[in-house]
């Protein structure tokens, strides 16, 4: 899943991108309010943790414009000021929820994963792929009658390509799905992992389901190889 954050304090907003990408989140950073809405506007997120003291436009701004032009992306809001009205006022302008800095990351997590839950179109079904099945919900996937552990990066290259089943997919899309748009590292971070996943969904079971097309990226068999 995807997430923005839109904080302009640097330290903060880097914790929190390390800290929610340790969690198996693709995460977008921008650090303030004007970049923030044009990237919730241009790309499509599951949620946003939004900072409320911003430069450019401030967090209330941003909400209530999203808003105004339909998008309900879940907006959780960040902010060093603490009080009722403050917390009014974020709610009002259309946020779903609301954390006073300086905060537990396992908490901010929490809110995020409550978000997400009650977000109707982020609740995805299991995913079948023969007898292999994802569970994102549970974060649960099985072969069979198996069940089989998967790292929280690992379990989000597979989503992306059992979601895509029977297609080849490029292995930048791959990146962008999975990691984030300003991706700086080696791109073979994607066969690494594919290389992990077959390691566990595939060859224990004497299958191939997940097929490298030369050139062109990788395919999972919709039969579940």
């Amino acid at each position: 899943m995807r997430i923005l954050v839109v904080e302009d304090e640097k330290k903060v907003a880097a914790a929190v991108r390390r800290g929610m990408e340790a969690e198996g989140f693709a995460v977008d950073v921008t650090l303030d309010g004007v970049d923030g809405l044009w990237m919730a506007t241009e790309h499509e997120y599951d949620a946003i943790v939004l900072d409320i003291m911003l430069p450019g436009k401030n967090g209330y701004e941003v909400c209530a414009a999203l808003r105004e032009a339909g998008d309900w992306t879940p907006v959780l809001m960040l902010t060093a000021k603490d009080g009722e009205l403050d917390e009014a006022e974020a709610l009002d302008t259309g946020a779903d929820d609301y954390l006073t800095k300086p905060f537990s990351f396992v908490v901010l997590v929490a809110r995020v994963r409550a978000l997400l839950r009650r977000s109707v179109r982020s609740v995805p079904a299991p995913v079948q792929a023969g007898d292999l099945t994802l569970d994102p919900a549970r974060h649960r996937c099985t072969r069979g009658n198996t069940e089989i552990s998967l790292t929280a990066r690992e379990f989000a290259v597979l989503s992306f390509l059992m979601r895509r089943a029977g297609e080849v997919v490029p292995k930048t899309e791959i990146l962008e799905g999975v990691w984030d748009y300003d991706f700086e590292g080696d791109p073979n971070i994607v066969e690494v992992y594919v290389r992990h996943l077959r390691r566990k969904i595939d060859e224990p079971f004497g299958r191939s389901a997940i097929e490298t097309i030369r050139g062109a990226g990788y395919r999972l068999d919709a039969d579940g190889g």
